[in-house]
């Protein structure tokens, strides 16, 4: 396998108060509150400090005590945040979980309009100097939902990430509460010419000569044949190194199924099924993600890849707070493996 001791990863996107009711509570009646940080962006880069990789990570967050309580948690994950910025403008954004159990889901509620991140004005930072020296950049579609500034960042960054000849993993990351599905579509779209490594297929314009979208239609639990031809269009039009989906079946809200399809060196690859009991589900795509990064930086052959990606997210899954604290590789081959011994 390769050695990551090359790689400089960084990532980049809002970091989150999050606000949570101990003991599977609900909001209306609880008194208290579970205080942690995370964010998709965030999520990867401390998935993958904790694996070994040299991570960093870029936000904008208030010049304020809240601020530097949520750069000290990313700190303490081992994540570089020299990139940071510490702005007198705008404010933490936050979000509020309550975690599902049995057949009751999880619920977020947001309230992060006008933060620090979304106000901040990204013309005036040279990205090409901020990015040099970097080998890996990684963002996903919940910036650019948060305002036009943010949509401006994430082109600044792709773009400089190209020129210097940067490795780019984007995760489509979809959030309904954010902004429309259209909107949606066509802002990522305009940004996949510049990426390498494409996480989720929605929402993205894959139109035909008759202008249909190739993808309505699709279920959310697609055959292999079904998955292999959309992950066939999409790499005709922008020649992805690799593509990723999990696809999740739900049997309560405290038990899941996961599995994957990737698209990697010309072929479809299909996972292994996980089933399992959930702890906190918040971060469960972004540990995929950061899984399927992970492999692909270690050189693993493609059938390892995408096992070792779900089995990245299953074990999150068992873990309170956003960020797979995951140490070792040992631990995800194991579950990869489906080896439960006690560990000596």
């Amino acid at each position: 396998m390769s050695n990551i001791g090359d790689v400089r990863f960084i990532t980049l996107g809002e970091l989150l108060l999050r606000l949570s009711p101990p003991n599977y509570e609900k909001i209306r009646t609880t008194d208290e509150f579970k205080v942690t940080y995370g964010g998709a962006e965030a999520n990867v880069a401390a998935s993958l400090s904790n694996l070994g990789v040299d991570s960093s990570y870029f936000t904008v967050v208030p010049d304020s005590s809240i601020g530097k309580a949520a750069i000290r948690y990313l700190r303490s994950n081992d994540v570089h945040c020299s990139p940071c910025i510490y702005s007198d403008e705008g404010r933490m954004g936050i979000y509020f979980l309550e975690e599902g159990f049995g057949v009751r889901s999880s619920k977020v509620t947001y309230d992060r309009k006008d933060s620090a991140f979304a106000k901040y004005d990204y013309s005036k930072i040279d990205f090409k100097e901020k990015l040099k020296g970097f080998t890996w950049l990684h963002t996903s579609g919940i910036t650019p939902a948060l305002s036009e500034n943010c949509r401006k960042l994430v082109f600044y960054a792709l773009k400089a990430a190209k020129e210097l000849g940067m490795t780019v993993s984007f995760d489509c990351n979809f959030r309904s509460a954010l902004w429309g599905w259209q909107e949606a579509r066509d802002c990522i779209t305009e940004y996949l010419p510049f990426v390498d490594v494409l996480f989720g297929i929605e929402p993205i314009n894959l139109r035909d000569e008759n202008g249909k979208d190739l993808k309505d239609g699709l279920t959310m639990n697609p055959s292999y044949k079904e998955q292999d031809r959309i992950f066939r269009e999409l790499h005709k039009r922008y020649n992805f190194k690799a593509i990723g989906r999990h696809v999740r079946y739900v049997h309560s809200g405290s038990e899941n199924s996961l599995k994957a399809f990737m698209w990697y060196d010309g072929e479809t690859y299909e996972s292994r099924t996980f089933r399992f009991n959930i702890l906190d589900r918040v971060g469960g795509g972004d540990a995929f993600a950061s899984g399927m990064i992970y492999a692909i930086m270690r050189g693993m052959k493609p059938d390892e890849i995408v096992n070792f990606a779900v089995a990245s997210s299953v074990i999150k899954h068992t873990m309170h707070g956003d960020f797979n604290i995951t140490d070792d590789e040992e631990s995800i081959i194991k579950l990869m493996n489906q080896e439960f011994e006690i560990r000596r």
